[in-house]
């Protein structure tokens, strides 16, 4: 008789349930549960254990689990907003440096640090992102175009603090950098070294470029020196934007012998855009940047600058996170800046 082929039957595969895991663990459902929502009530090796039967049981517990490994004093959520001058890319090299400030302060506090996905461009994403995460704070990395967003957003929710400028009626708390000051003494030593046509180069959108472009101009008043708008130029947080901008500017023909730089990218995009066109660098013109990045001091000329403590910046952001209560409602604070010499000025 021969044996007729069946098909074998669908094994249904049993569901685990809390129950399942409070037994394996030898703990009380109640236990299991609290474990999983990482309740302080219940110790560290009992949340362990818990966790890792829930893992190998294929549990369904991972949106209850904490934003970091346990043991960690608290967990701040780090949010870049779009769009900003600065593009919003965490590859920028500024970006990297304030990140590692944030990240050492964290750690010097026993914190985690979670660098979300998101990327918020209105209020409504603000609020998404600090009432869907389970961090203690969160730190927004930019103002971008949201002050209005952040003002109301403080009125129900003040467990953020922002990197950025302090801007009138703000209502939020920000750490940034003394960027009116910064911008000036860019200025200033320019003009000590003789140069009379001194450009700004940057994005005037962004609040910390617009301020560093009114430290400029107080700057220019304050030597006898006119501003003049033709000297004014626009140019985006990037080597090739700024590279493009002198280029046309020395192709209209405008007489400059110094340049003012929003950032440490824009001012190698115009060294490139000078040697290009045939200027030296000092000889012909000065440039200063903004950042005091690495890279600032290994360029050719090396760039003169404008630094910021990204480390301090990084401990007033946790610490305003931390210190006040699950709140960053305290005072905003500024950074102060210090003028870096080096040879694309001449002296």
């Amino acid at each position: 008789m021969s044996s007729q082929s069946r098909t074998p039957e669908p094994v249904s595969r049993k569901t685990t349930r809390l129950e399942d895991i409070a037994k394996l663990a030898g703990v009380s459902i109640a236990t299991a549960s609290r474990a999983l929502n990482d309740s302080p009530a219940v110790n560290a090796r009992t949340k362990q254990l818990i966790w890792k039967l829930a893992r190998e049981h294929d549990y369904p517990f991972r949106r209850s689990m904490p934003a970091g490994p346990i043991g960690a004093e608290a967990t701040i959520a780090l949010v870049v907003p779009r769009p900003q001058g600065r593009e919003g890319r965490l590859s920028d090299p500024f970006f990297l440096e304030l990140l590692a400030g944030v990240g050492e302060a964290a750690r010097e506090r026993g914190c985690d640090l979670v660098i979300s996905h998101l990327s918020p461009a209105t209020y409504e994403d603000l609020s998404a992102a600090l009432t869907t995460s389970r961090a203690e704070g969160v730190i927004f990395l930019g103002q971008s175009t949201l002050h209005a967003a952040f003002n109301r957003l403080v009125e129900t929710e003040a467990r953020f603090v922002v990197w950025g400028a302090e801007l009138p009626d703000q209502a939020y708390c920000s750490i940034g950098s003394d960027n009116i000051n910064g911008g000036r003494r860019a200025t200033a030593h320019l003009a000590r070294l003789g140069r009379r046509r001194i450009v700004f180069l940057g994005d005037l959108d962004p609040p910390e470029s617009m301020q560093r472009h009114r430290g400029y101009q107080e700057a220019l008043i304050a030597q006898g020196l006119g501003v003049e708008p033709e000297l004014i130029v626009d140019a985006h947080f990037e080597v090739e934007s700024a590279e493009a901008s002198i280029e046309s500017l020395i192709r209209r023909g405008v007489d400059f012998d110094g340049v003012v730089c929003a950032s440490d990218q824009i001012a190698l995009g115009a060294v490139r855009g000078l040697l290009h066109a045939g200027r030296s660098v000092p000889g012909d013109v000065s440039v200063i940047g903004f950042d005091n990045v690495p890279f600032s001091r290994y360029s050719r000329p090396a760039l003169s600058t404008i630094a910021q403590d990204t480390m301090k910046a990084g401990r007033l952001m946790v610490s305003k996170l931390i210190d006040h209560g699950g709140t960053a409602a305290g005072r905003s604070e500024r950074v102060p800046t210090d003028l870096i010499v080096r040879e694309s000025c001449g002296g």
